[in-house]
């Protein structure tokens, strides 16, 4: 967030090992609900039944076959040769039908040690120091560091996410045999967000249960995968640095995620359309780089979680929603007649009361780093604490209207009606106090942070959430890119 008298808003959680879709109680059971669409129905992720259970290779999986070149013969490199195995295999049956030119296979894969001083050239690259997954077109050739970025991935995210970030590696080599990009012409970001896409389509066939090699559930360990994304995505740059890279950007974790669920759910038909065009009608509005501070570094974006920072962020969604009765804003902990508490603020419906919990939001909203794989806290800040003070916001909303708050369905509409909160804090609310909080670069990945590692965003009154972070974060993405109506006519 940037503030006109504090510092923009950034948010922090808990630990990436604890992806696990809790609610205040640690629970993940839902009330009885069905959204009118399918896509923000809690009981499914993309019309798949929400399932828990092994991810990975399959106990019975076949044995690995080709050559990796350079390998040390590793559990690294047997699980990414097995993942090409079953890519291949997949887009061999399910070539898309937008390709000019017949499914070619990648030529070669290699294996490398990025903290081995002495790792090989690959296609006239040096691999030292590449903490990497690559798809080099030139010699049609998929690389991989086994050394940090594999052990890391596969550490802190699991096995799925090795298999993924390959399935957009995969993606790439796809792009360029199949004749769906131009590699002087086309912008680097189409072809990542198109490949991130073409990932979703694997991993969809993956989580129906067809292939012969892996699992992947589609509640805790597809969560992974999602938080593997947004960890790898771009680093926030200024205006002036965007400018100067926007040909060569990969795009925020925001984005990343809508491109892999966009192939997810819609299929290859859906990559092959992703444009430029299509990119900025996706992104329009939303910010994606951070202001420069004074010293002409990049300003990071984050506000200092106080009374006048929560005091103002409700006044300004007093001027986005305009209630017919806002709710009240209170620091003071009490108890509530007809709804539990819930970690960081809670509403309780008998008073029309949004109940902050400063320290608790403290806590949640310590920055997290973009220090490589290996930090476990994650992209954090203070807009996954922020995040869950608009959710408590809006079930006003819905009290207002007579529904009910204690639902799966009041958990996927309060997912949404905060995404849509955050898109009407894009731009400078003017509200009496005279104070700012305006969404920043970042922000909004910050906040599905929040939805993959507590899901109190995307709860009910009583914090119960949606057990699937991948619908939690389709519902809030609705929000963000259509409107408050939407988040009440579809989900109801």
């Amino acid at each position: 967030m940037r503030p006109g008298w504090v510092k923009a808003l950034v948010i922090a959680g808990c630990v990436l090992l604890s992806i696990t879709g809790c609610g205040s109680s640690g629970k993940t059971s839902m009330v009885s609900g069905r959204a009118v669409s399918g896509l923000y129905d809690p009981a499914q992720v993309g019309g798949l039944p929400v399932s828990d259970g092994p991810s990975g290779p399959r106990p019975n999986a076949p044995a690995p076959t080709g050559t990796v070149k350079n390998t040390d013969n590793g559990e690294i490199d047997h699980l990414a040769l097995l993942s090409l195995n079953d890519i291949e295999d997949f887009w061999q049956q399910n070539w898309p039908a937008a390709a000019k030119k017949p499914f070619k296979a990648v030529s070669t894969v290699v294996s490398y040690d990025s903290s081995d001083p002495s790792s090989p050239i690959v296609c006239r690259t040096k691999t030292a120091g590449a903490i990497n997954a690559a798809y080099v077109f030139s010699c049609n050739l998929v690389e991989w560091d086994r050394g940090q970025l594999f052990p890391a991935a596969k550490k802190f995210f699991g096995d799925m996410a090795v298999v993924g970030i390959l399935a957009h590696e995969f993606g790439h080599a796809l792009q360029v045999n199949g004749g769906l990009v131009n590699t002087r012409t086309t912008p680097t970001l189409v072809m990542e967000q198109q490949a991130d896409c073409f990932a979703g389509v694997y991993l969809r066939w993956v989580a129906e249960g067809h292939s012969s090699r892996f699992t992947l559930s589609t509640g805790d360990a597809l969560s992974h995968v999602i938080a593997g994304m947004l960890k790898i995505s771009d680093p926030i740059m200024t205006e002036e640095d965007y400018e100067q890279s926007e040909d060569s950007a990969h795009g925020s974790g925001f984005d990343r995620v809508s491109a892999f669920q966009m192939g997810f759910n819609s299929g290859s038909g859906t990559c092959a359309k992703i444009d430029t065009d299509e990119i900025k009608k996706r992104r329009a509005g939303l910010p994606v780089a951070l202001q420069e501070e004074a010293s002409g570094g990049a300003d990071p974006g984050e506000v200092t979680i106080n009374e006048d920072t929560v005091g103002t962020l409700v006044e300004i969604l007093n001027k986005i929603f305009s209630p017919k009765s806002p709710p009240t804003l209170s620091f003071a902990s009490s108890s509530c007649s007809d709804a539990k508490p819930t970690r960081g603020a809670s509403y309780c419906p008998a008073t029309n009361t949004v109940v902050a919990d400063l320290a608790a939001l403290q806590e949640i909203g310590k920055p997290g780093g973009r220090k490589g794989m290996t930090d476990p806290q994650m992209l954090q800040g203070d807009n996954t604490a922020l995040s869950i003070v608009v959710s408590r916001y809006v079930l006003a909303l819905q009290h207002e209207r007579n529904l009910p708050l204690d639902t799966a369905v009041a958990a996927s509409r309060t997912a949404c009606l905060t995404g849509a909160a955050q898109r009407g804090m894009t731009q400078v609310v003017s509200i009496p106090s005279g104070k700012q909080l305006v969404l920043t670069a970042g922000d909004l990945d910050k906040a599905v942070i929040g939805l993959l590692v507590n899901g109190v965003a995307a709860s009910d009154v009583n914090g119960e959430n949606m057990p699937a972070g991948f619908t939690r974060t389709i519902a809030f993405r609705g929000g963000v890119l259509d409107n408050v109506d939407e988040c009440f006519d579809r989900i109801a």
